[in-house]
């Protein structure tokens, strides 16, 4: 198949964060090399996520979360929807997709409910081991669901699923053909911390005082990237320097995968496309599942990838300065753990889920390959 301005397109809709827009990359990277042609359908939130997606236009759909409780809240999202789902069914009648593929998030709805309604097949892939609230919603109509666990899909729909895996992005696959980092007992320690849309501030409050508790000789070795909230910067900054800790803070890291890579050790949440990055990639965890989340998600996620040894579970209740601080000396005291962690947590990784993908979509599109 040859790529060019008739070749046949597949709109992806994706909500605006990296747990969402970095499978659909993946997915963009795959179908474009097949000939495809990719538009995008997400939220305003997209801007930092842009720079290497393969999209030959992105457009911005109005959407809203479905939250229960105050009535004239819940009747505005629903109006919101709406007027979502009614651009939609004009966008997709301009665009005339083989298919519309959603990643989750509450801006996939209004495209997905516009393609069911013009009769366009639907693929959906949920990268959580529970599915989302918004996959949720639309599994039914769908005309196939991917996901990256096993058992994800609710049983009545488990006719129509098919496990993936989660797609990683180029970046990650460049990344994950590196070596785990040698490790001695005088060799730098390299650690990467970063939390997310929604988890940086708790690695703010809590990394730094923990990497104080430690002692001076294992302090001195080490080496920190870390994601952290421009509000929160010059305090954690100011830390690493009366600890005289090398350290590289940022908001936001394009290179994220290559800085995995380059790590000894990551502490972070336990976003899907967090944990399937480190699989692929095959580095060691300590995981910190998002805590209040209606569906436990992350939680699901984290001990996922804990239970072959990939990666310490530790829930942000026990998450002190002290807990951190006692489990990084034990790690970094057996020579043998992390690298054992690293190669656990690889056996976990699926670098063809980009592949595995695109035939679904392929299939359910009826485009032939």
């Amino acid at each position: 198949m040859s790529g060019g301005a008739k070749a046949p397109l597949i709109l992806l809709a994706a909500g605006g964060t990296g747990g969402h827009l970095f499978p659909a990359e993946a997915l963009a990277n795959a179908l474009v090399a097949r000939g495809f042609r990719v538009d995008l359908v997400t939220d305003h939130r997209v801007s930092n996520y842009l720079g290497r997606f393969p999209a030959g236009d992105v457009h911005v759909v109005s959407a809203d979360t479905l939250r229960s409780g105050n009535p004239l809240r819940l009747a505005l999202t629903l109006f919101r929807l709406g007027i979502g789902t009614l651009r939609s069914i004009f966008l997709l009648l301009r665009l005339r997709p083989k298919a519309v593929v959603g990643f989750g998030g509450y801006p996939t709805l209004p495209p997905l409910f516009a393609a069911k309604l013009l009769f366009i097949p639907t693929v959906i892939h949920d990268a959580n081991a529970v599915m989302g609230r918004a996959n949720r919603l639309i599994a039914k109509f769908a005309s196939a669901i991917a996901t990256g666990y096993p058992r994800t899909a609710d049983p009545s729909l488990e006719y129509k699923a098919t496990r993936t895996g989660n797609p990683v992005r180029p970046a990650v696959a460049a990344a994950a053909r590196e070596e785990y980092p040698a490790i001695s007992e005088s060799s730098p320690l390299k650690l990467v911390i970063f939390g997310g849309s929604q988890g940086a501030r708790v690695m703010s409050e809590i990394v730094p005082g923990a990497l104080g508790k430690l002692e001076e000789k294992l302090r001195a070795r080490l080496e920190v990237v870390q994601q952290s909230r421009e509000e929160d910067l010059a305090e954690a900054q100011s830390i690493y320097r009366r600890l005289n800790i090398k350290a590289e803070l940022a908001p936001f890291f394009a290179d994220l995968p290559a800085k995995i890579a380059a790590s000894h050790l990551v502490i972070g949440r336990s976003g899907a496309s967090t944990v399937s990055e480190l699989a692929a990639i095959g580095r060691p965890s300590i995981l910190v599942p998002l805590p209040g989340a209606i569906d436990q998600d992350q939680l699901a996620n984290a001990t996922s990838l804990a239970r072959v040894g990939g990666a310490l579970l530790i829930r942000q209740a026990d998450f002190t300065s002290e807990r951190l601080a006692t489990e990084l000396t034990a790690l970094f005291s057996d020579l043998s753990r992390l690298p054992a962690m690293a190669k656990a947590a690889k056996a976990e990784g699926r670098l063809d889920a980009a592949e595995r993908l695109a035939d679904l979509v392929m299939k359910v599109a009826g485009v032939a390959p």
